[in-house]
């Protein structure tokens, strides 16, 4: 693939995922960061093909390089993501607990 192509390809993706993301309800964010979370994972996936083909010391460092960023922003995407469930979860045991002790 040319580098035209490839930029071609990587701009319209880009453009796409924009209008895509900016259309979403607010209540919907919390599933779609999920989703984006198995989307991370496979560009992790990617990047450790990538980093495996790489046949010069400079592309094992960049490939290296990219398997530690994607690395972090999967699993930083999915401590995120239960922070955001955390928020929903009910507060009945806390309550309860504190209506206990005043009782």
């Amino acid at each position: 693939m040319e580098g035209f192509v490839a930029l071609y390809i990587f701009m319209l993706a880009a453009f796409t995922g924009y209008e895509i993301i900016g259309r979403v309800p607010t209540i919907l964010h919390t599933p779609l960061m999920s989703g984006s979370n198995f989307i991370h994972g496979i560009v992790l996936v990617g990047a450790m093909v990538a980093l495996g083909e790489a046949d010069n010391l400079v592309e094992q460092i960049i490939g290296f390089v990219a398997v530690v960023l994607g690395a972090g922003n999967a699993v930083g995407g999915y401590v995120v993501t239960e922070r955001m469930l955390e928020m929903f979860k009910s507060s009945k045991g806390k309550s309860q607990s504190k209506g206990e002790e005043s009782a």
